[in-house]
């Protein structure tokens, strides 16, 4: 692994970042805020190759790996315009339809998910089940040459923009721990519904409620094995581990860009204040563990590339909390540099920090990371 990234990847930044500076954050807030959705910057992107640089060449994409699709994601926030769909849809939901897909499943979707013409949900979280998994009640029975799938799933992003979701589901005959089905369900497939969230999130990608009740599928609606276990569904989890890593770090790259910025032109006393260790070295410190965090996201989409899922899945928890904690750190102390204009919507820093808290929830909540770690790493007893 080198700590410097290729030439072709560092080319696939400079490009990126020019398209994500042609939109902008006044964009992304733009559409937040009258409720319209970011599909000229998604489209642009796809037609570009940018959205299907993961996919492979043979459908259609640009063959590179989870580590070439985190840049395009950091850049794309580090611009103002974090694309939630891409930690759902090129991330997880093509990841697993290229590793455990049929043949016939990845010449429908991969050449889709590559040019940025379809996207996909994930459901996975259900009301009752939270962070323990293997506690999901969404079951799929078989019937006839089909499958029957009925449950409830919540905080499911984008369900209103995309063209299918892929459900973790169980088959009925499933006791004890989890051995998850994963089954691609039309949106608008009868029984399917969802219901939007009320979020206090600037973010044009909304949060909903699943219904499922008696949602008829062909048998081939199922992506891998009927039994597949967790192999299949980490395959996509942590992707969007490393996916949410890198959009942390887009984001707390703005941040400080935003504060270094205005540190350095606003003047107190006839001195910017930029020139006080006060405001100085928490910039510096924030910018430090930023730094550290992009390098353990790195790292992680490294061990992912080369196969190394297990490595990976410890390097990808750690770098999610990493960077969750430094993108949080970048937001507060860039509102703490612009005093009361932080809070106002002209500099566009305050809407920040919704964002980067959720990341302490989502897409796994530090606490079931630090158990992670706890258990898996330092080998001491699980604690729940």
């Amino acid at each position: 692994m080198s700590f410097v990234e290729s030439e072709e990847r560092q080319a696939l930044r400079e490009a990126v970042a020019e398209l994500g500076a042609k939109y902008g954050a006044s964009y992304y807030v733009e559409r937040a805020k009258t409720g319209r959705k970011t599909d000229e910057l998604w489209d642009e992107a796809g037609r570009l190759g940018y959205l299907g640089v993961n996919v492979p060449e043979e459908y259609g994409g640009g063959g590179g790996g989870i580590g070439d699709l985190a840049a395009v994601c950091e850049e794309l926030a580090a611009a103002g315009c974090p694309l939630l769909l891409m930690v759902v849809s090129p991330a997880i939901c093509a990841t697993i339809i290229a590793r455990y897909g049929t043949e016939e499943q990845k010449r429908h979707w991969l050449p889709r998910f590559a040019d940025g013409s379809v996207k996909m949900a994930f459901a996975i979280t259900e009301p009752d089940a939270g962070s323990n998994s293997h506690r999901i009640t969404t079951t799929a029975r078989r019937d006839g040459d089909g499958w029957v799938l009925n449950g409830q799933k919540t905080f499911i992003s984008g369900v209103d923009e995309a063209d299918a979701v892929m459900v973790v589901s169980r088959t009925e005959d499933q006791k004890g721990n989890l051995r998850p089905s994963l089954f691609i369900v039309p949106t608008g497939a009868d029984g399917f519904t969802w219901t939007p969230i009320d979020m206090e999130i600037v973010s044009p990608e909304k949060q909903f409620v699943c219904h499922l009740d008696d949602v008829r599928l062909d048998y081939d609606a199922l992506v891998g094995d009927e039994d597949g276990g967790l192999l299949q569904l980490f395959a996509g989890l942590n992707p969007e581990r490393i996916m949410a890593s890198a959009m942390g770090a887009g984001i707390g790259r703005l941040a400080l860009g935003k504060a270094t910025a205005y540190a350095r032109e606003r003047q107190v006393f006839k001195t910017p204040i930029g020139a006080h260790q006060g405001l100085a070295h928490p910039l510096a410190a924030a910018k430090i563990e930023l730094e550290l965090a992009r390098l353990m996201a790195q790292k992680a989409a490294w061990l992912y590339d080369t196969g190394d899922d297990e490595g990976a899945g410890e390097a990808a928890n750690m770098a999610k909390y990493a960077t969750a904690e430094a993108a949080i750190h970048c937001v507060d102390q860039a509102i703490q540099t612009h005093g009361g204009n932080g809070l106002t919507s002209e500099y566009g820093v305050g809407m920040l920090a919704g964002v980067v808290r959720l990341m302490r929830i989502a897409p796994v909540s530090r606490e079931m990371i630090l158990n992670y770690v706890a258990q898996h790493t330092l080998g001491l007893p699980k604690s729940y």
